[in-house]
């Protein structure tokens, strides 16, 4: 009795000082019953449009995807890309340090060649394209003040156009959003050169879209917001509930790529991907100060979840994060040379039998905690919920090449992958979790400064 009452009263003193512990709002019925006002027939079309697009986003061969992936990883470390030269223009060191930043980061002229970015994207978000092919849109104005009729030149004008954008700032800003932020498709937010943080207001929607970019950005301490009539695109507004305080959030959209964002301290997730959302890239971002990190799948009676496919690859997920980096039902999850350096409850956790491939990440156990006289231990990496070992046992779960230090485990369950139907080329290993540091290196907003490498 005396050792449950200790633990008990941790968990309340954890819920005490972090503002951010509770339950994630998308997974109560009661949020879904309050958002189906929404979806009108404008929406159910779109709907339907985005489905459609999901499925054809969608790899029927995931492991050929995540190999390739990794191999390209272990060429880079190993110089062996016949672009190994590591300095920019006019003798410039350059500080790029994955395959994904190697692409563009280089280039002294990035800011003349913006769209390149479009072209270096991997893993299961790697046909995103963004805004490519579009023109130049320059934020000039950080207001947000109108939201039937946004000013030309604000952020939510940008984001409502019709066609594809290639949206920049052109200065430094801070933007407090007054309602969630409706995205169109064919849209690249590019924060390099400036400062542009997203806070204290409401944060990205990103619903029934393909072909997102989100660059170079600061997100911080999102907030629920009441919602009202919102514009969603250049002819259309609605009628939208109140806003559930996500950093990003993915509702059944494909082709996402998010990179170099910093975030921390939202309401409710930091980065949520639900409703049969697919094709995300999340990669080179900086994650701290927050509860529950990432939810991918938000219901365990949404079976369309079972073609959602993300790769996690250069992550920090940082300090005072407390669980879900991510936590995943039903889809297909790679997690490749992240580092995660704070939990304080677990890492890496899940449902409904999503596979996981946890390949070459590092992992640092937290400290041990005392109640009392007793000791709580969450050195234990992986969390399965609502099922007993008999039926975990089978869900594929691998860990590859992973570091783990000051304790951590990781609880492999399924067959091993040498036993799966693919070739030996497909899968090749990215390099252990020892190389993380190194890779994860300028995770987060980076200082590009024109006229220079990145």
């Amino acid at each position: 009795m005396g050792r449950s009452l200790d633990i008990l009263l941790f968990i309340v003193c954890l819920a005490i000082i972090t503002p951010t512990l509770n339950a994630n709002k998308l997974e109560s019925s009661e949020y879904w019953k309050e958002q189906r006002p929404e979806f009108d027939s404008y929406w159910q079309e779109k709907a339907e449009i985005a489905k459609q697009d999901n499925h054809a986003a969608y790899f029927p061969d995931p492991y050929a995807v995540s190999g390739n992936f990794t191999a390209s990883i272990s060429e880079i470390i190993t110089l062996k890309s016949s672009r190994r030269n590591l300095k920019g223009g006019k003798g410039e060191k350059c500080l790029a340090t994955n395959p994904v930043d190697r692409c563009w980061r280089c280039d002294p002229n990035w800011a003349k060649n913006r769209q390149k970015l479009a072209d270096c994207v991997q893993g299961f978000g790697r046909n995103t394209r963004g805004g490519k092919g579009g023109p130049i849109y320059v934020v000039t104005d950080p207001s947000d003040n109108e939201l039937l009729d946004p000013k030309p030149g604000t952020l939510r004008h940008a984001v409502t156009r019709n066609g594809p954008l290639w949206i920049i700032f052109a200065r430094s800003m801070l933007i407090t959003l007054q309602q969630e932020l409706i995205m169109t498709s064919n849209k690249t937010i590019d924060g390099r050169g400036v400062d542009v943080y997203i806070a204290n207001g409401a944060g990205f929607t990103i619903q029934f879209v393909k072909n997102i970019i989100i660059h170079g950005i600061k997100i911080y301490n999102i907030q629920v917001r009441q919602g009202g009539m919102i514009i969603d695109s250049e002819s259309h507004f609605g009628l939208r509930t109140r806003s559930d305080g996500d950093g990003i959030s993915i509702f059944g959209s494909n082709n996402i790529w998010i990179d170099h964002v910093s975030m921390r301290n939202c309401t409710d997730g930091l980065i949520d991907a639900i409703m049969g959302s697919t094709a995300i890239t999340i990669s080179n971002s900086h994650f701290t100060d927050h509860n529950e990190v990432m939810l991918f799948g938000a219901s365990d009676s949404y079976p369309e979840d079972k073609i959602m496919q993300i790769t996690l690859a250069f992550n920090h997920f940082g300090k005072r994060l407390v669980q879900r980096m991510p936590r995943a039902r039903f889809g297909f999850i790679h997690c490749v040379n992240n580092d995660y350096t704070h939990w304080e409850m677990y890492a890496i956790g899940g449902s409904m039998n999503p596979t996981i491939i946890s390949e070459g990440n590092r992992f640092i156990g937290p400290e041990n905690k005392f109640i009392g006289k007793d000791q709580i231990n969450a050195k234990q990496i992986t969390k399965r919920e609502y099922a007993d070992a008999k039926h975990w046992s089978s869900w594929q779960w691998r860990s590859i090449n992973d570091e783990f230090l000051n304790g951590a485990f990781f609880v492999n369950s399924g067959p091993e992958l040498k036993n799966r139907p693919f070739s030996r080329k497909d899968m090749i290993k990215a390099k252990p979790g020892s190389y993380v540091g190194r890779l994860t290196r300028y995770s987060g907003i980076l200082v590009c400064r024109v006229g220079q490498p990145c």
